[in-house]
């Protein structure tokens, strides 16, 4: 019943609500000046799960919850926050040596040996984008968005996720802005040792669509497959650039806040929220 509620188990839950009550007072239960108890913790994370999993307005908690639409609004930014600091370093980051093994092995018995992941973007509409804004926001769907740009494995391990540039932007613009390949380009990156017909490669590659530059780490569908080898090929490469759709499907079903549109102003609060995603 939880796990249907929450979209997580409750050891999960549990621990996600002591790790951010311990990082920010503001979700630790005190007393008042007349000696009353506040609001617990418990009550102002489910108040935030509600509105993550349903996509509830703010002012709608108050019924079950008994939470002021003010308090779950500033609670909500505060978990947000709360929830980068504390867990970016474990799953929103690059992966090392010992995640790149892991992703060339899945990618090798998948077929498409070489592959770190998939790489995509989607429109995230902005409802409250100011005026001033709404042109250049503006893009083919014919309302504000901002681009989400993520990189996913077959897990659904969304480690590379870049949002902020306005929507008339194509993926394009928005690789070139993003921080995807700055590693590689610092010579950081973990080594990505694999063979292919004998030969041997350092680097990985991600599978994108065709509006992609041609890159050596980038590796388009190829659209009108001719013999038997390059119809194998882009059948199997077909099946693995579904990973990061599967992801953006994934989550707007479980968590129906990220289907709907954004409901803040400031940049760094939508920023907040991608991390929590």
């Amino acid at each position: 019943m939880f796990c249907r509620c929450f979209r997580m188990c409750i050891s999960l839950f549990l621990h996600i609500v002591n790790a951010v009550e311990i990082r920010d007072n503001f979700l630790v239960q005190r007393r008042d000046s007349m000696g009353r108890l506040s609001l617990s913790a418990i009550q102002k994370i489910t108040a935030i799960f509600w509105m993550l999993a349903y996509g509830l307005p703010a002012d709608a908690t108050d019924e079950y919850i008994k939470i002021r639409e003010s308090t779950i609004i500033e609670t909500l930014k505060r978990f947000f926050r709360v929830v980068v600091e504390e867990f970016a370093d474990e799953y929103l980051r690059s992966p090392n040596a010992t995640d790149v093994a892991r992703l060339l092995r899945i990618g090798k018995y998948r077929g498409i040996p070489g592959m770190l992941g998939s790489l995509d973007c989607m429109h995230w509409k902005w409802k409250n984008c100011p005026t001033a804004w709404a042109r250049q926001c503006t893009g083919r769907s014919g309302s504000p968005t901002i681009i989400l740009e993520a990189v996913a494995d077959y897990d659904m391990w969304i480690w590379h996720a870049y949002i902020g540039l306005l929507g008339t932007n194509n993926e394009i613009n928005v690789l070139e802005a993003s921080h995807l390949f700055a590693n590689l380009t610092q010579g950081i990156a973990p080594l990505a040792h694999y063979v292919i017909q004998g030969k041997e490669y350092n680097m990985g590659y991600y599978l994108a669509d065709g509006i992609y530059p041609k890159w050596s780490t980038l590796v388009q569908i190829i659209h009108d497959p001719r013999g038997q080898k390059n119809k194998l090929f882009a059948m199997k490469q077909e099946g693995c650039r579904k990973d990061v759709e599967h992801a953006f499907g994934v989550l707007q079903s479980r968590f129906a806040i990220v289907a709907g549109l954004m409901r803040f102003w400031q940049k760094h609060v939508l920023h907040d929220n991608r991390g929590w995603a």
